[in-house]
């Protein structure tokens, strides 16, 4: 079995960025992208999602690791003064290399 090294880039956001982050992640040349709504609490308090500004969404991208990058440093200037943003990477492998 053949297996591709890839990035995974987690972005955790306010809700409110997600048609902005799609737009970026697109235009910095990944190929697709999974956001899921999600809750949670750190250092600036909880985010529990009972009401719409106080929605948090994580969004997945799986992409070449220069394409992470890119898009890492676009988010954060972009938004990180701003907003509430974090962002991890991760090394991984997938099957099929040309779906990412």
């Amino acid at each position: 079995m053949t297996k591709h090294p890839k990035k995974l880039l987690v972005i955790v956001a306010e809700a409110a960025l997600e048609k902005a982050l799609v737009r970026q992640v697109m235009e910095l040349g990944a190929h697709g992208y999974t956001v899921h709504d999600v809750r949670g609490a750190g250092a600036a308090g909880a985010r529990e999602g009972i009401w719409e500004a106080d929605r948090t969404i994580e969004m997945k991208v799986i992409c070449a690791a220069d394409v992470a990058d890119r898009i890492g440093q676009a988010v954060l200037a972009a938004f990180g003064d701003h907003y509430g943003v974090s962002m991890f990477f991760a090394d991984i492998a997938v099957l099929r290399d040309h779906k990412y």
